[in-house]
Parts: structure tokens; C-alpha cells; sequence
């Protein structure tokens, strides 16, 4: 049924949004329980060494793990995973020889999976304003971090913090941005965003991420209703969000050797799904599916290399210099 005009027009309304915002935490709040609404301006994070400008890192509300991470993740197999729908969104990844499925639903609740696959640590973000899965192998210099949500936001993206050290970890900029660790990298891994029908058809054996979180949550209902066919964002961006696209068109962004390029899922809907490409001097090629609503590149040897499926605004915002491909 197509929204409701007052609703549409209420929503992508910026004067309205200030209204609707508030509300908006205080029903979170409800979710996410009683300290969602008291928490300091910077949770308790130095900022004071920040490569952004302070000013810019805004409080999203919840205290420090007011959105908790799961640290102890149990997995089931597909079969008895009966709480998802074939066009439910799931992060998948296939490393080490397992496969696993984060279910979107549930990270839009706790939005940081500390896991591993056999002996290597791996955190699985997600984004709920920005569109945006990532996973990273969790190590620094050798050494294995475990991360929590921050409670603090940068252009509406997560920022993670290491529990050993408290920095500040920018998902989108893959680096740490203040703290003891500024500076450093996290390594990205391949991942797909997809829906749960093509996930397990093309994985059988995989394991899913089980609502056994140690946690009372709805998984069924998403606290971001309306959310991704509006204009409108929660927080302030560094910079005007780039017009050429809807602020939340979906797309693939890429970043190889200091270069980054970003494909428009309504440009690659103007291809024949599979497109190959030329950039940073590599051969390329990326395979869309529409109906699936996913994308994943691979180079000229078949090997999947790591990208990122997310909002237009999002992407622009960490990586305004990106190529942008169009359909010819």
C-alpha cells in the first residue's frame, strides 16, 4: 500500500524532523532500555586527539552500550532458522571454510557481532543510518581487539571503540580516529549484502545468526520505519549531500590502493548484471542482481574483493573525490 501523503510529506520535512526525532529516541529508548535517555555528551570517549573536528562526532543517544554488541554469538543451521523470510536483508560471509548469515534484523538492535572463524577474530558491523555492512579481521599490530558501540555517531555512521584501549573506531573510514590506536587500520574482508533466499540457496550449509542473544528484543519489528525511502537524515553531515541521487540510493563503493569508485544500484539496474570494469589499474568485474538487491566484485582472477553496499550519502560523505560509474 503506498504511504500515506501526510506521512511522506512529515517525515522529509527537515522542520518536522526535529519534532519526530525526539520521539523517536524516547520509543527507542523503550527497546533499548532506562539509560538510553541519560547519557553524557561524548559517553565518556576523549576526543581530544580526534582526526575529525570534535564538533562534528554527535551523541546518538545511547550511552556507551546502550546498543549492545554480541559478544557470545549462537548460531543455527538454515533450516530452523524460521524466523526469516526469503527477502529479509542478511550480511553473509564465507571465510576459513564457514559460512555464517547476520540477519539485518538483528543488527539494527545490537549493530557490532564480535565473532570468529576457527581461530581468527572478525567483527561484523552494521549501520543502520548509513545502509552500511562491513567486516573486519579484529586485530591490531597482532593483537585481537573485541568492540562495543560507542554511542557517538560521525556523518550519521557508527563509530565503534575498542574495549582495550577506548578509541574510537569509524566504520566507513575502516580507522581508528582518536584514542591511543588513532591512526590505525582495520583490514576489511569480503562480504556479502544480500537477501536470505539467495544467501542460503547459494550456501545450503550455512549457520545464522540465532535471535538467542542474551537480549529482549523484537526482532520482528525495526525501530527505522520509513526510514530508507525518505530524504531525510537524523544528524548533520560534514558537507551538502551530493543531489545527483537519493540521498539513500543503494550502492556499491570500492576503495583499492587510495582510490575509491562507487556504482549506483539504478546505473548497474542499466546493465546486463554482470559489468566489467577497469579502475585503479585492475580489471574488474562486478555482478549485480536487482531482484536480490545485492552486488559483489571480484578481479580479474574470480577473487571477491572487499566492498561496501550502502546509502549514496553515506559513501559521498567518506569518499567525496570517488569515481562514480555510469551507464553508457
Amino acid at each position: 500500500m503506498p504511504q500515506a501523503w501526510w506521512k511522506t510529506r512529515l517525515i522529509s520535512t527537515p522542520r518536522a524532523r526535529w519534532v519526530i526525532y525526539p520521539l523517536f529516541l524516547v520509543g527507542v529508548a523503550w527497546y533499548f532500555g532506562p539509560t538510553y535517555l541519560y547519557a553524557g555528551p561524548t559517553n565518556g570517549f576523549d576526543l581530544s586527539n580526534s582526526l575529525v573536528p570534535a564538533t562534528e562526532i554527535h551523541h546518538g543517544g545511547p550511552p556507551r552500550d546502550g546498543i549492545p554488541a554480541i559478544d557470545k554469538p549462537l548460531f543455527i543451521a538454515a533450516g530452523k532458522a524460521d524466523f526469516l523470510q526469503d527477502n529479509d536483508p542478511v550480511l553473509g560471509i564465507d571465510r576459513n571454510g564457514t559460512r555464517k548469515a547476520y540477519p539485518v534484523k538483528i543488527l539494527n538492535y545490537h549493530e557490532i557481532v564480535n565473532d570468529r572463524f576457527n581461530r581468527e577474530s572478525v567483527v561484523v558491523s552494521y549501520c543502520p543510518l548509513c545502509g552500511t555492512g562491513m567486516a573486519f579481521i579484529a586485530a591490531v599490530d597482532g593483537k585481537d581487539h573485541r568492540f562495543g558501540v560507542s554511542g557517538l555517531l560521525y556523518n550519521n555512521d557508527v563509530l565503534l571503540y575498542d574495549r582495550a584501549t577506548d578509541s574510537l573506531w569509524s566504520q566507513l573510514m575502516r580507522q581508528a580516529i582518536s584514542g591511543p590506536l588513532r591512526g590505525s587500520r582495520l583490514q576489511q574482508i569480503a562480504m556479502s549484502h544480500t537477501i536470505w533466499g539467495d544467501w542460503r540457496r547459494r550456501h545450503p550449509d550455512t549457520r545464522v545468526l540465532s535471535t538467542d542473544t542474551g537480549y529482549r528484543r523484537d526482532y520482528r519489528r525495526t525501530p527505522y520505519a520509513g526510514y530508507e525511502s525518505s530524504r531525510a537524515l537524523y544528524f548533520p553531515m560534514r558537507n551538502a549531500v551530493d543531489p545527483r541521487y537519493h540521498p539513500k540510493e543503494r550502492v556499491i563503493g570500492l576503495t583499492l590502493d587510495g582510490a575509491s569508485k562507487v556504482y549506483p544500484f539504478s546505473e548497474l539496474s542499466r546493465t546486463d548484471g554482470e559489468l566489467h570494469d577497469r579502475f585503479a589499474g585492475r580489471e574488474l568485474r562486478i555482478r549485480f542482481d536487482a531482484e536480490n538487491r545485492s552486488g559483489n566484485v571480484f578481479d580479474a582472477t574470480g577473487r571477491e574483493l572487499p566492498s561496501t553496499i550502502g546509502y549514496w550519502f553515506a559513501w559521498q560523505a567518506f569518499h567525496p573525490d570517488s569515481e562514480v560509474y555510469t551507464a553508457p
